[in-house]
């Protein structure tokens, strides 16, 4: 059994290196954007994934405010199981997030997926109801892709094998885009020369790199 986990923590190290880092940059420049413009970043994910997905947006909602600083607007589409359910039983559950996501989305949001297998059928409902109004997609996959990564505008594939390396790679990668966007936000509050209360703003640990 020792040996199986060492393992598995060895596959997480190893793929390090392999990730794309510039399209992750990319990434986290298009939320960025997407705050300034005013937009909502909605999250959607199925099993696993759903409660990465609600993970990410707290951590993007709470984890990276200033006061004096615009917060990010963030809705996962995984939270609401009264909704959930009520669109499931009464539609199909290929469409839980896609009618919830028709009745709030606007031009200038965007849509963050997260899937290992890229092909969840409610995920990828989304994406063509985020299609439909010309909203960026932005998808977290595995090795593959599946068939959303090729419908969405930036996709970052984990090249890993398994469906548990995958799904600790996409929290690794939504930790670190909250961790690199709290940094921009305090170089922004810090030009603006705002006082920021810790509650609003935690305190960067040692490990955090500008």
């Amino acid at each position: 059994m020792r040996r199986q986990i060492e393992s598995y923590w060895r596959q997480i190290a190893a793929v390090a290196p392999a990730m794309p880092y510039a399209a992750l940059e990319r990434v986290a420049v298009e939320l960025l954007r997407c705050r300034e413009r005013g937009g909502t970043i909605f999250v959607v994910g199925n099993g696993g994934s759903a409660a990465t997905a609600s993970h990410f947006a707290c951590d993007l909602s709470k984890g990276t405010r200033y006061a004096g600083l615009a917060p990010f607007r963030v809705i996962p589409l995984t939270d609401n199981m009264p909704l959930i359910t009520a669109w499931g039983n009464d539609t199909s559950y290929e469409r839980v997030f896609a009618e919830q996501l028709s009745a709030l989305v606007r031009p200038g949001d965007v849509l963050v997926t997260i899937s290992g297998s890229g092909n969840s059928p409610n995920v990828l409902a989304a994406v063509d109801v985020a299609r439909e109004h010309g909203v960026l997609t932005i998808a977290f996959t595995g090795e593959s892709g599946g068939r959303l990564a090729p419908m969405t505008d930036l996709a970052i594939r984990v090249p890993l094998p398994d469906m548990e390396l995958v799904e600790d790679a996409h929290s690794i990668i939504t930790h670190s885009l909250c961790v690199a966007l709290r940094a921009e936000l305090r170089r922004e509050a810090a030009q603006q020369d705002l006082v920021v209360p810790a509650p609003l703003a935690p305190a960067l640990s040692a490990w955090e790199v500008d």
